[in-house]
């Protein structure tokens, strides 16, 4: 439930309310991106402190504050018209995303713990598979509401989903053991060289998918004249796929090593992001739905497994936060490069090319990640 809120609900989702937010305030796409990088910023923010706020506090205590301000930001949202408050709203929702989704990387990679080595990946795609749920909820709440109702009820709606949500994660906190904390004067100490590689790629994955989740469905309604029956089809197949995917790419993962299962995603994920461009019909959009929904969230759960098993235990909410610090870099960076060039007189394509000249650069990057062992890294 903390990828649904973090992820699905308050990132994700936007892409939904950007067309009509865009064209009721008058926001160009720069403005547009600018909010989805507002959001990266705070979850950057919020990466580099997760870690030692779990150290001190406890994951599961950062994983429920996180959610409880995560939703109230979702839900203000709809309250809000001027650029600067919705600004920092997205801000607030970033930050505080960003604790609760290390916080419960953390603790889903403890539980993981307790299986074989070839299940692990299984039980982290899992968890990565929440977000996949949120923006498949999302797609059956907010499009029905736009015509009529608006962007505002649009974000209400996404709220009270992630009241929803965050009540069940919390249930689930009672039984979620807090992960291994190292007995030595600096806990959690480790050596990020030994994933140079994968960092730099996570960080041009953050700037490429970005992209794409932010103005795809601008893309579908403006270019290809998707109406809001079509667009709740093509966000709950993205949704699905992902979940679906968590299972599909998890025996997978368990087996490359190296930085090769990053690839392996991150080139699902391109072939996902070209397709819209190269095949402008609905048959198109909606295989790109499936297989960027298959495959984006598989990226996260391959550097997720990638962490596990190369980090000594103690180390991995905090090697996992470093994974996030550079995402959220990438994140900051991309929708705002890909909003500038949608504005220019290639349009939004221009802006979504840019992403997928990205994810190979990301793609490539990962193949030169090696397999360190655990004993590198403490």
């Amino acid at each position: 439930m903390a990828p649904a809120v973090a992820l699905g609900l308050a990132r994700f989702a936007y892409a939904l309310l950007l067309p009509p937010m865009r064209e009721e305030l008058g926001w160009s796409f720069a403005e547009a991106g600018a909010m989805n990088a507002a959001n990266a910023a705070g979850y950057l923010a919020g990466a580099l402190v997760a870690a030692p706020l779990g150290r001190r506090l406890g994951d599961r205590v950062v994983l429920a504050g996180g959610l409880l301000v995560t939703t109230l930001s979702i839900a203000a949202s709809g309250l809000m018209s001027a650029f600067a408050l919705l600004l920092v709203l997205r801000t607030i929702a970033g930050l505080a995303g960003a604790l609760a989704f290390v916080a419960g990387a953390g603790l889903a990679t403890a539980a993981a713990a307790g299986g074989s080595s070839s299940r692990a990946p299984t039980v982290l795609g899992l968890y990565f598979a929440g977000a996949g749920l949120g923006v498949a909820a999302s797609a059956l709440a907010v499009p029905p509401l736009l015509p009529e109702l608006g962007w505002r009820a649009g974000w209400l709606a996404l709220g009270g989903l992630s009241i929803v949500a965050s009540a069940y994660a919390w249930l689930a906190l009672r039984r979620a053991p807090e992960p291994a904390r190292a007995a030595s004067a600096v806990p959690g100490r480790w050596s990020p060289a030994t994933m140079a590689w994968t960092l730099f790629s996570y960080g041009l994955f953050g700037a490429g998918y970005i992209a794409y989740a932010t103005f795809i469905v601008a893309y579908l309604q403006g270019e290809l004249g998707f109406g809001g029956g079509a667009v709740a089809v093509f966000w709950s197949v993205l949704g699905l796929a992902s979940v679906v995917a968590a299972f599909a790419w998890g025996p997978l993962l368990g087996r490359l090593k190296g930085g090769w299962g990053t690839a392996a995603t991150v080139g699902t994920v391109i072939v996902g992001a070209v397709l819209p461009l190269v095949w402008t019909t609905p048959g198109g959009a909606y295989l790109s739905a499936a297989l960027f929904g298959g495959s984006f969230l598989a990226v996260i759960a391959a550097v997720g497994s990638f962490a596990r098993r190369t980090m000594p235990p103690h180390a991995w909410t905090a090697a996992i936060g470093t994974l996030t610090v550079a995402f959220g870099i990438g994140q900051c960076v991309g929708p705002v490069l890909s909003g500038v060039l949608s504005d220019g007189a290639e349009g939004i394509r221009a802006g979504l090319w840019l992403s997928v000249g990205i994810l190979a650069l990301s793609a490539a990057a990962a193949t030169l990640q090696s397999e360190p062992g655990r004993g590198s890294a403490a």
